[in-house]
């Protein structure tokens, strides 16, 4: 007799062969369809191969409040999963954020409430199809606001205090990207649709491009969005495209993409991608990842430097004339400075990152950027995975846009502290305090309080 997972299987090919049908008539079909099938086909695999596999003893958790997640994975799917390479993950973030001094308003109550979905699936294609070094990704997100944030209404900042906020969206997939692994995992091709800041991991650490270990997740780290990536890199938003990572030595590696410069994130990027105005983002990062001997183990730190180039047609908010080849650099780096524990795993204790970013002043608002912090997990005896965090942040408006800007600079402190309630609930409570946002001159010196909940399921 076969097994419901077999007919489950059946069932989400024929789907898959129908969808791929149309599309090769030339019939438009909505991109979501697509990724849903490939999700249902891999998720039926998986569980079919999690069938015939010798079961596992594991151990469940006692109770909902030591669960890892708030579903313990799934109802148990995960575990299925797990064994043939395939991961879910489901997580949800609300954030509340008030202007309560100077910006714009105190009042206006838009985009005070917001947030976001991320619904993952990654795919060890090895276990599941037999590729080796192969795997897939899939990301896809939803946010609700009325508004990108406060920022609009509220606040008026140029960066953005809520790296999180995007306008409202049912369903997007953002990430859509397989990756092959060759010459023994030193080198790393990825091709599809991604978000090039999400970067790689080399020796456990985030690299490429200007990302960060301690300064890089607004769903658990900084909510200003200097605070996030550098705001004079202007990277496209999940774009269509292909990166590659190479390591020659043990501490030194090299990494290039290149990406559609005129993406829409809402869409899978072929149109845009293939079309009369071929206009490609390109960036390339190289970094080294030393280790500094402490009495509690090597204290490892990465030094990024990158350089990129964006060929459309732009300029700052008050030329009137458009420039091509638009080229910048930036510097970013991450320390360790103090271990708790000599244990490898355990990340209890003080780390340090900055941030440097060069844009040319005719083609772009901001020209020149510094962002420094520090993170500290494990501050408070017995809450060994909650973090405090602390940064600044500045960037200098254009000389060459004077009549927009009156003042010089815009600049960002903010602080956070990220509280575990449970393995599946962070609480973060956070304090901003913006100087001369958008530096137009028209609105003051902002306080923003913020608090933001994850969920995990």
């Amino acid at each position: 007799m076969l097994s419901a997972y077999k007919l489950l299987l059946d069932r989400d090919l024929c789907i898959l062969q129908n969808v791929l049908f149309y599309v090769e008539k030339g019939v438009n079909v909505n991109k979501t369809r697509i990724v849903v099938s490939v999700v249902l086909l891999l998720s039926t695999a998986g569980l079919l191969r999690a069938e015939n596999a010798e079961p596992e003893q594991t151990e469940r958790p006692v109770n909902i409040w030591q669960q890892d997640t708030l579903t313990n994975g799934f109802w148990g799917l995960n575990d299925n999963l797990s064994d043939s390479g395939i991961e879910l993950g489901l997580s949800v973030t609300n954030i509340y954020q008030q202007n309560v001094h100077g910006g714009i308003s105190t009042h206006r109550r838009a985009g005070r409430f917001s947030g976001s979905y991320d619904l993952e699936l990654s795919a060890d294609m090895q276990k599941l199809l037999g590729l080796e070094g192969a795997r897939l990704y899939v990301h896809t997100e939803s946010w609700w606001s009325k508004s990108e944030g406060i920022d609009g209404p509220s606040v008026g900042s140029a960066f953005g205090v809520n790296g999180d906020a995007m306008p409202r969206n049912s369903m997007v997939v953002t990430e859509l990207w397989y990756e092959q692994a060759m010459f023994d995992d030193s080198f790393l091709l990825r091709v599809g649709k991604m978000d090039i800041t999400g970067g790689f991991e080399y020796h456990d650490c985030p690299v490429a491009f200007d990302n960060s270990l301690f300064a890089n997740d607004e769903n658990a780290q900084f909510l200003n969005s200097a605070l996030v990536n550098n705001p004079t890199i202007p990277f496209p938003d999940y774009a269509l495209g292909i990166a590659g990572f190479y390591s020659p030595t043990e501490r030194w590696y090299l990494s290039a993409a290149v990406v559609d410069a005129q993406n829409d994130a809402r869409e899978s990027g072929f149109r845009t991608t293939f079309h009369d105005e071929d206009y490609f983002f390109y960036v390339f990062e190289t970094g080294i990842t030393p280790q500094i001997n402490s009495s509690k183990g090597p204290l490892q730190g990465v030094y990024r430097v990158g350089i990129w180039n964006d060929p459309q047609p732009k300029a700052n908010s008050d030329s009137s004339k458009n420039y091509r080849d638009d080229v910048g650099f930036y510097l970013s780096c991450d320390q360790m400075l103090i271990k708790e524990n000599s244990d490898n795993e355990d990340c209890q204790g003080l780390g340090a990152f900055f941030r440097y970013g060069y844009a040319n002043g005719k083609r772009n608002d901001i020209t020149n950027f510094w962002s420094f912090g520090f993170q500290y997990q494990g501050l408070i005896e017995g809450r060994d995975d909650d973090v405090l965090g602390a940064g600044f942040a500045q960037g200098f408006f254009s000389n060459s846009a004077s009549m927009t800007y009156k003042d010089d600079y815009e600049s960002a402190v903010e602080i956070y502290y990220n509280a575990q309630v449970t393995p599946w609930l962070n609480i973060s409570p956070s304090v901003q305090y913006v100087t001369n946002p958008g530096g137009t001159g028209t609105a003051g010196d902002a306080a923003i309080l913020g608090l933001r909940a994850v969920i995990s399921f």
